[in-house]
């Protein structure tokens, strides 16, 4: 029954119908608390059978209005009308208040004829960009068709009835009946409502199997063809006819208007493949086409290929390549090295080189590894300028400039969003984000060392490592305290999780975890995570995190980076694994090869030997004048001299176990010796005042970075001294032996710490503003540190009167280099201050450039 006006649908008045369809009426309705028009959808109370069901709608409304685009009429709420309502006096009854969008439906446009080409392209657009923001979210119209899209005076889109088809699909995730489609249309009988809606199914759709976003790339085809023919694309007097209109007969691509660019044709058949493996796999591949073709460049195919361009499917040459082998020519700068691999597939290759006066950083102490945006169109890494500073760059794929993005300076393990719009990334123990066209970055939370890695979920959720020792956290996109998301197992033997990486799903990630009792050739293992917690699922081993894409799992087998189909579903690998790439290049210690690929087929990666320039050790004066070298190159981290300067401890990564080893360097001899053998991490080396002691920092495999003591006298049996599951690290002994100060986490923000050796006793807090690497002056009346944000160098007055220390002001005194990668300083002083040892010239990696491949699937069709 037709409401009239002035009706009361809760505190809704009806002001008119707009029309009626599958799922019951829509009027136009005031509502006077915020004084504005909604359209109001009252629901047909036979869908509702059941709480279930209702529970299921109530979920599916909460989802959608999520959805915030201008090109998505918005749901503002799901209500149920109680009896006392006029609409019904004998029963409650269910309504959806949406935005009311004002405008011409695109039905009723094209009843009066073809639209003209430039219209049918911005329209075509707008619909691609609503749905790809969609898509993002894991959400699925399932009924696009004209009589959803609402066209505004101006030409603006605004798609109605989104994912509504989804509420009431059945049991085994099919498609809902095609009566119950949400459209609504004030001159079509329910008959024709349901002949409408069956002309737009996919043909998976039709066959009333699961649906995904491919239905939707059917569904804009669809409409894109029939905005430029004027008339239906399928149909039939029932039905029946209809639809198998859509499961067999041939798309009549002559129907389109001479006038049609051939990039416009390429995209039509790649939609309306009726096989969803073949279709087009992403709604953002059709807008990133339009847009090129609208402005009247790379859109249009390249001229070698508009003559070959798809006739029989072997020869097809997707649409993305279209726009990728533009894009590469122009990065390239002219190098692009085109190599058909066979007959039936093309793949492309361009080099990537840094910025001009810029390289790469893509070494174990400040890694900024390259990683693609999902939708494959730019690029984000880390660089160092001719300032010496390592900052985010982002470019653009069809550009050869680089953008430097200003405030991240030091910023490391860079990854998107979902929406290829920021980049999030690790930087001075907070994890950020920024705008990847730029703009001041925002911190998201603090972090207890520099985050090793993240992913950013759909749903707007971040997991991410937020130390080089930690479980991985979980954090909200708009920032807050983060919260543990894994755990380590004892059993597994990890000491470490990084890497995440979101499956298609939003709620299943991988993850990496480093074992302490792995041997190099056995590698860390690849697990799944989820959001909801439990015990992650092993997928295998590998030396190196994994990431997916193109429905396989990518990840590294010795060097080669290898591919093998993996079902999302079942989270378990299938077939065999084949090679992408050879000799591709791993960051040392980090667990992370220098690879990343998009969603859309792209793929980029460093290709060549791993060229390590070790380190060299340097003596100068005060006034850093260089007195002479010791020991040979080697990747040295950190550095600390004995108190009677004739022994110098260092750490240095292990390339091979991607783990740091404490070693000794014997002054007068110029020899160094190894001294531990741990397969876990012993970093920070510090000595005691007599020399017999050694004070190093370890990652534990059930705690995060502790402070441990080795003899070097006796047995030598190293113990643990300070031991939680806070980060302590960086211990040095006061000149009496009595004392050590460190640095601890466990306030939520680095401080330098005092306590009693060897224990037990109080701590006291020394630094004021966040402080870290420790060291004792002038017979323990001085305790000298650096403050994180800073860099500077303070000065704190200590007077040793019995069992409690009495600390003094801080005082800065000077800015000093960055530390690296927040774990030590790079330098250390003799005891009488006269001569300082440095670590010079970092190990670099001969970063070179990047290979970019587009299409790299293509060389794997066929293998399983």
């Amino acid at each position: 029954m037709t409401l009239a006006p002035f009706t009361k649908l809760g505190p809704y008045e009806v002001v008119s119908l707009l029309g009626a369809g599958g799922m019951g009426e829509v009027y136009r309705a005031k509502d006077p608390r915020l004084n504005r028009e909604v359209a109001v959808k009252v629901l047909p109370e036979d869908l509702f059978e059941g709480e279930e069901r209702r529970q299921r709608f109530e979920r599916e409304a909460k989802l959608l209005a999520t959805l915030n685009h201008p090109g998505i009429a918005s749901i503002y709420s799901f209500e149920e009308i109680p009896s006392s309502s006029s609409l019904s006096p004998s029963s409650s009854r269910h309504i959806l208040v949406m935005e009311l969008a004002a405008g011409e439906g695109l039905d009723r446009k094209i009843s009066r004829g073809p639209l003209a080409l430039e219209e049918s392209l911005s329209l075509a657009r707008q619909i691609a960009e609503a749905l790809e923001a969609a898509h993002e979210k894991g959400i699925v119209h399932r009924d696009l068709k004209p009589a959803n899209v609402v066209v505004s005076d101006e030409g603006r889109v605004k798609l109605l009835d989104f994912g509504l088809a989804k509420a009431f699909e059945s049991e085994n995730g099919s498609s809902p009946e095609i009566s119950h489609s949400p459209t609504l249309t004030a001159r079509a009988t329910a008959a024709g409502v349901i002949l409408g809606t069956a002309a737009y199914m996919s043909p998976e759709q039709a066959r009333g199997k699961p649906v995904d976003k491919r239905a939707d790339v059917w569904a804009f085809g669809v409409v894109l063809f029939e905005m430029l023919a004027g008339k239906r694309l399928f149909q039939g007097e029932t039905v029946s006819d209809t639809l198998a209109a859509v499961l067999r007969e041939p798309v009549d691509f002559g129907q389109l208007p001479p006038s049609t660019p051939p990039s416009v044709r390429v995209l039509l058949e790649r939609c309306l493949e009726r096989d969803p493996k073949q279709r087009l796999q992403a709604i953002g591949e059709s807008r990133i086409a339009l847009e090129r073709t609208i402005a009247g460049s790379s859109g249009v195919l390249p001229a070698a290929f508009r003559e070959t361009a798809p006739v029989a499917r072997a020869g097809k040459l997707p649409l993305y390549l279209s726009w990728a082998l533009a894009v590469a020519c122009a990065a390239a700068a002219g190098a692009l090295a085109l190599r058909p691999r066979g007959p039936d597939v093309r793949v492309y290759r361009a080099t990537i080189n840094p910025p001009e006066g810029t390289t790469f950083v893509f070494d174990t102490t400040q890694p900024g590894p390259p990683v693609l945006s999902p939708d494959g169109r730019r690029l984000a890494f880390t660089a160092r300028g001719a300032d010496s500073k390592v900052r985010l760059y982002v470019r653009a794929l069809d550009s050869t400039e680089a953008q430097p993005l200003e405030g991240t300076e030091g910023a490391q393990y860079p990854f998107w969003s979902p929406d290829s719009r920021f980049v999030a990334f690790g930087a001075d123990q907070k994890l950020k984000r920024i705008d990847a066209s730029g703009g001041p970055p925002s911190t998201l939370c603090t972090t207890t060392d520099f985050p090793k890695g993240g992913s950013w979920s759909p749903a707007g959720v971040i997991v991410f490592a937020p130390a080089a020792g930690s479980a991985l956290h979980i954090v909200s996109e708009n920032g807050g305290e983060s919260k543990p998301i894994t755990k380590f197992d004892a059993k597994r033997g990890d000491n470490s999780h990084r890497m995440p990486f979101f499956l298609p799903d939003g709620k299943h990630f991988l993850f990496l975890a480093r074992l302490s009792n792995a041997q190099p050739a056995e590698g860390n293992q690849v697990l799944v995570g989820s959001v909801d917690g439990g015990e992650p699922k092993a997928i295998l081993r590998s030396s190196a995190a994994a990431e997916y894409a193109s429905g396989r799992l990518l990840f590294l087998r010795d060097r080669a980076l290898m591919a093998q189909s993996f079902d999302v579903a079942r989270l378990a690998l299938e077939g065999e694994a084949h090679p992408v790439a050879e000799n591709v290049s791993m960051l040392a210690g980090a667990a992370r090869a220098l690879f990343s690929v998009s969603q859309n087929g792209v793929l980029v990666a460093q290709i060549g030997e791993a060229v390590v320039v070790g380190a060299q050790l340097e003596w100068t004066d005060r006034a850093g004048k260089v007195l002479g070298t010791l020991a040979d190159r080697a990747p040295y981290d950190e550095v600390s001299v004995s108190p009677d300067a004739r022994t110098v401890a260092v750490s240095a990564i292990d390339l091979k176990a991607g783990t740091h080893d404490i070693w000794l360097c014997d002054v007068g001899r110029n020899l160094k010796t190894r001294f531990t053998f741990e397969p876990g991490e012993e970093l920070t080396p510090r000595w005691s005042p007599d020399g017999k002691l050694l004070a190093y920092t370890e990652l534990g495999s059930d705690t995060n970075f502790d402070v441990w003591i080795l003899p070097l006298t006796g047995d030598r049996k190293p113990y643990p001294f300070l031991k939680t599951s806070f980060a302590e690290s960086n211990a040095a002994f006061s000149p009496d032996g009595r004392w050590i100060a460190y640095n601890s986490n466990e306030s939520g923000r680095t401080e330098v710490y005092v306590t009693p050796f060897p224990g037990p006793g109080r701590k006291w807090q020394v630094s004021v503003q966040g402080g870290a690497y420790p060291s004792w002056r002038e017979g323990g009346r001085e305790i000298l540190y650096q403050e994180l944000q800073t860099n500077r160098v303070f000065s704190v007055p200590v007077a040793l009167k019995g069992d409690t220390p009495d600390f003094g002001r801080a005082m800065p005194l000077f800015v000093a280099t960055p530390p690296l990668a927040g774990i030590a300083a790079r330098f250390d002083t003799t005891a009488d201050g006269k001569k300082f040892i440095l670590i010079r010239s970092n190990q670099t990696r001969d970063t070179g450039s990047l290979t970019l491949v587009v299409n790299w699937t293509g060389e794997l069709r066929g293998k399983p």
